[in-house]
């Protein structure tokens, strides 16, 4: 029999690398030859990639049956190759819903426990892990364990946000949210400038269970981080009544888009249309799960409006301890360094993530997507260094250029994940790209 030939896999912002992908509804028996599990590749920068060319890296996204289901009490279990988009075909219907869901639907749950994900309501629901209640995951040892915060615990912490990095995820159980209804009411206020969005964030937290901003981060001076504040709750069935929304149809972006186009006088075309458009200032009305929480799945393949060079995208925290004026700090440096941003978003966040390595803590977050050029690595050292500056940290499930030295410094749980780590898997068997570079595992 010949043996499987490496393939080029990719993560979201393309970063590639050879390897063996290995798929199949059975988890735990594919598991014995595999050092690292993938989803729908999502993650944006090297953490879903194999530490080596060639290696074996297990796909999970056959192995996506719900296994268990209590509508009585929301209580789910489902292998970890579910995406939220089909979870949410079945439990949207019946009015339940995700407690907390990234940007996009194109996710497994798998890879929502392993970054952690947090959504647009987490200054008031935290991150996926602070739901999840059980976790089955194939160990170093060949084990299968069940993990919580009973059993297990250093485990069961240590693989929420834990980049993949403890072993493979084979099942997940979380509660689900009851939701009046299956739309949202959406309020979306134009706003001055950044300065003005840190205390508008802060102050639509006591009301508005969603919030997030987009930012326009070219245009400098007084109007530096302008844009449009988007928040929103459940609309209650009174409210959708005789107007329910439809559910968009998403389009297809079929080619890379030349380097040439997104360029700093396009950008900032875009974005003085996008800002001057919102007419009123403020506007409210009800509209579906798509549009709040999912606005990028409208594009299939949007990640080729970069062209082939790719992006990263640069998410950090900012503590409420850096002062108010931390975001604009930041957006001012991106300026200077001319790093040009088409997507830049920003969010409130509540408290910790309950992982080891969860990225949440409260404070501001800024997102910030800069396409792939030679100087990229030195914009985000430049960028690193002021967030080490203000306290702050980066999100491992974007991250592509942050080096061990900087993590090490922003944030000092590294070494608590590491202990951890040596008691479950002391020969570093599951490892990826992103773990070489960050945290001197073996290539």
């Amino acid at each position: 029999m010949r043996a499987p030939r490496p393939t080029r896999l990719q993560g979201w912002g393309r970063q590639s690398r050879l390897g063996i992908e290995r798929r199949g509804e059975d988890l735990e028996r594919l598991g014995a030859v595999a050092r690292l599990s993938r989803g729908l590749g999502r993650s944006y920068g090297d953490s879903s990639l194999p530490a080596a060319d060639g290696e074996i890296v297990l796909n999970t996204t056959l192995a996506d049956r719900i296994l268990a289901f209590d509508e009585a009490t929301g209580l789910v279990r489902a292998e970890a190759g579910l995406s939220l988009v089909d979870l949410h075909r079945i439990t949207l219907p019946k009015l339940m819903f995700s407690p907390v869901t990234p940007g996009t639907q194109f996710v497994t749950l798998g890879g929502m426990v392993a970054a952690d994900v947090h959504g647009k309501n987490q200054h008031t629901a935290g991150n996926f892990g602070d739901h999840v209640t059980k976790l089955r995951v194939r160990v170093a040892d060949g084990r299968v364990i069940e993990c919580s915060p009973d059993e297990h615990p250093d485990l069961f912490s240590a693989t929420i946000g834990g980049m993949g990095l403890t072993g493979h995820i084979l099942e997940v159980e979380f509660r689900l949210e009851r939701i009046p209804s299956a739309a949202i009411v959406q309020e979306s206020v134009r706003i001055a400038n950044v300065d003005e969005f840190q205390e508008e964030l802060e102050a639509s937290a006591k009301e508005w269970p969603f919030s997030m901003g987009w930012i326009d981060a070219i245009t400098g001076g007084a109007s530096l981080g302008r844009g449009v504040l988007y928040r929103g709750r459940w609309a209650t069935p009174e409210e959708v009544a005789g107007s329910p929304p439809r559910p968009r149809r998403a389009a297809q972006l079929p080619v890379d888009f030349p380097s040439w186009v997104l360029n700093p006088a396009s950008i900032r075309a875009f974005n003085a249309l996008k800002y001057h458009s919102h007419v009123p200032r403020v506007q409210r009305r009800v509209v579906g799960i798509e549009e709040l929480f999912y606005p990028l799945d409208a594009i299939h393949d949007w990640h080729r409006m970069y062209g082939a060079r790719g992006f990263t995208q640069y998410q950090c925290v900012l503590p409420r301890r850096a002062g108010k004026g931390s975001a604009r700090r930041v957006l001012t440096l991106l300026s200077n360094l001319g790093a040009a941003s088409f997507l830049c978003v920003i969010k409130d966040f509540g408290r910790e993530g309950r992982g080891i390595l969860s990225f949440p803590t409260p404070g501001i977050t800024l997102a910030i997507d800069i396409p792939i050029r030679p100087d990229t690595p030195d914009v985000v050292r430049a960028l690193n260094a002021l967030v080490l500056e203000l306290g702050g940290r980066v999100y491992l499930a974007k991250d592509s250029f942050t080096t061990a030295d900087e993590l090490a410094r922003m944030d000092p749980r590294v070494e608590e994940f590491q202990r951890v780590r040596e008691v479950w898997d002391p020969e570093r068997r599951f490892r990826s790209a992103q773990s070489v570079r960050l945290l001197g595992d073996s290539p």
